[in-house]
């Protein structure tokens, strides 16, 4: 059994890939070898979420098409939720249950680029952990947006695929406006701070 620290440390730093690749707009291939490679991945993976100061980063944003996300994020309660979720499978509230939240959303594949985005508010995600034991998890506030946002990535969908026309360009105004502050090879090169 693999624990959660040996995933979260020793990672090595993998560019993050930006929209317009065609492997963030392709569904992804299920994860069905629970090995070595995929530890590698998710550690790498974590190293990045940490570098760039994200929440949660899917195997597409490092450029690997396979259906795996990692997560760092705070619930409705501001209690920090960490871990990974192989194979995932959102299921969201409907009826009346279903209460939608707008908030503005990112991307660490669109940096600099925030727009408003209405999701349900709180999210269940199935799948299975980093050893293909299944795992649960049921998130509220921000790691409901985060467990979708990080689904949809491995779907082959960007949250801007969920945005108006109107709404989408001024997003994709705001991140052109910050974009230069980031290098190709982001977060292995640091962010630019000054404009």
């Amino acid at each position: 059994m693999t624990s959660l620290t040996e995933l979260t440390v020793g990672g090595t730093l993998r560019p993050i890939t930006r929209w317009g690749t065609p492997v963030m707009h392709a569904p992804t291939q299920p994860v069905v070898e629970f090995d070595d490679d995929l530890r590698t991945l998710v550690r790498d993976m974590f190293a990045t979420l940490d570098a760039a100061q994200g929440v949660g980063l899917a195997a597409t944003q490092v450029g690997v098409g396979l259906a795996v996300f990692v997560y760092d994020c705070p619930d409705a309660d501001n209690h920090y939720q960490v871990g990974v979720v192989c194979n995932p499978v959102v299921e969201l509230p409907e009826g009346r249950e279903r209460v939608l939240e707008s908030a503005d959303e990112g991307c660490l594949s669109l940096p600099g680029g925030y727009a408003p985005l209405a999701r349900p508010d709180h999210a269940i995600c199935r799948g299975q952990d980093i050893d293909g034991n299944p795992v649960e998890i049921h998130g509220t506030g921000l790691l409901a947006r985060c467990l979708q946002h990080e689904t949809d990535h491995l779907n082959g969908m960007v949250f801007g695929d969920r945005l108006s026309t109107r709404v989408r360009k001024k997003l994709n105004q705001s991140h052109e406006a910050l974009a230069h502050l980031y290098p190709e090879d982001w977060p292995v090169s640091p962010k630019h701070t000054s404009a």
